[in-house]
């Protein structure tokens, strides 16, 4: 039995999703444990190609008990479009649970980050609009909606009738902005709760119970450990907890019972948003990359701003997160460069770091120092075994191996599940 949380180890979009749906075959819970919609996992595998949002990635696997966590914030109609589109491709989801202690997010949750964005100007800091921010404010000052109070419309409209007359207070006097209709949010997160009734359970105790006898549990993260709201590049990050640490009460299991922490890199990095990016390419060798490797935002279509891994980054998420193991997604990418580069430090200043500094201004400051390996200049998408990898391949996963300082035990040459190259065994 082994618990292991799979996490984004950059600016998200590393492809957890594709490790997940293959992990899944030998797991019997897969837990999402954070985030809400702003979270986007590209699944291509028989059933056809998804971009889930809430659903955790392991639904393909009907022997998978799948739970969206208390950690989560749930958009009910971003769920339910999830769920339609799902069994439209005879994807079933009566192992699908969703937390009840899990938060919602309402209407005046995206329309508060909306304004709120807007407000910031030339600060901002590139949400997703989709109001995951505004949702996890609420609940830290206890005054948000969950789960459970959907089933209960007495509660929910209690609830909703001292909230709404806060946020129109806001939205009227602050921002100028037209109220929101308390009784028409109510029938319809009403009528949402008694649709999604029979997914809501205890899942803290479905969970504990797993682990308690002996079966093989995944905690996938949302996002990346550089969007952390405490460890990330702040304040450009998400609203939530995305690393290793954050999994286990995000998913409602002690920390004692997490086996092992498998951080997931992309071959080069790509962000969303703004904030500072040390590696980044711009200009047409930008283009190309985003190009091959389809960087478009799976939540909002935005393009995604690709560069040169950087290992720094890299080692600083491997020990916050405490990784036993790493997997590098999408190879196959970088397939037709004919040098590909590693930033091994930084120059702030004048003088060379291999730290990630605090300091906004520093990190914006940071110059990267790179070692460059050649390319391989061949197709590596048929290949199944690391041995059969171009040499030159082999000794670049090696090396990002060696300077994220743990081994490297999956490999994606591309996007399908047997895309996947297996060094080592996940749940040990």
């Amino acid at each position: 039995m082994s618990v292991v949380a799979v996490v984004g180890a950059q600016w998200g979009d590393e492809g957890k999703g594709r490790i997940i749906d293959l992990l899944a075959a030998k797991a019997r819970l897969v837990v999402r444990y954070q985030g809400g919609s702003n979270a986007g996992h590209t699944v291509i595998n028989p059933f056809g190609t998804f971009r889930l949002h809430l659903v955790p990635a392991g639904i393909f696997n009907p022997d998978v008990v799948c739970i969206v966590g208390n950690g989560v914030v749930v958009d009910p109609t971003v769920l339910l479009a999830e769920i339609d589109e799902l069994a439209a491709h005879g994807v079933g989801v009566a192992n699908l649970f969703l937390s009840d202690r899990a938060h919602v997010v309402m209407p005046y949750h995206a329309i508060l980050d909306r304004l709120e964005e807007e407000a910031r100007g030339d600060q901002r800091i590139g949400t997703t609009g989709r109001g995951i921010g505004p949702a996890y404010v609420d609940k830290v000052l206890r005054v948000g909606i969950r789960m459970v109070d959907l089933l209960d419309p007495a509660t929910l409209r209690a609830k909703l009738k001292t909230v709404v007359a806060l946020k129109n207070q806001l939205l009227t006097r602050i921002y100028g902005a037209p109220p929101v209709d308390g009784d028409a949010i109510f029938e319809e997160y009403r009528a949402y709760g008694a649709r999604l009734a029979r997914h809501v359970a205890d899942t803290g105790a479905m969970l504990q119970r797993g682990v308690a006898r002996g079966e093989n549990v995944i905690l996938e993260g949302g996002q990346g450990t550089l969007l952390d709201l405490d460890h990330g590049t702040y304040p450009y990050v998400t609203a939530s907890s995305p690393t290793a640490g954050g999994s286990c009460a995000g998913a409602g299991i002690g920390p004692t019972r997490l086996d092992r922490a498998l951080g997931v890199f992309k071959a080069y990095v790509t962000r969303v948003g703004a904030g500072p990016f040390p590696t980044e390419l711009t200009g047409t060798a930008g283009e190309a990359l985003r190009e091959r490797g389809s960087e478009y935002g799976a939540t909002t279509g935005r393009p995604r701003r690709c560069g040169w891994f950087d290992a720094v980054l890299a080692r600083y998420s491997a020990q916050l997160n405490g990784f036993d193991a790493v997997a590098i997604t999408k190879l196959d990418v970088l397939d037709e460069e004919p040098a590909i580069r590693i930033c091994t430090g930084y120059r702030l200043d004048g003088r060379v770091v291999d730290t990630v500094p605090a300091s906004l201004a520093e990190f914006s400051r940071c110059e990267p120092i790179y070692e460059e390996m050649p390319g391989w200049r061949r197709p590596t998408g048929h290949v199944r075994a690391i041995a059969d990898l171009p040499v030159e391949a082999q000794r670049y996963v090696a090396r990002l191996g060696e300077l994220i300082g743990c081994p490297v035990e999956l490999v994606s040459v591309g996007c399908s599940r047997e895309q996947i190259i297996v060094l080592g065994e996940v749940f040990g």
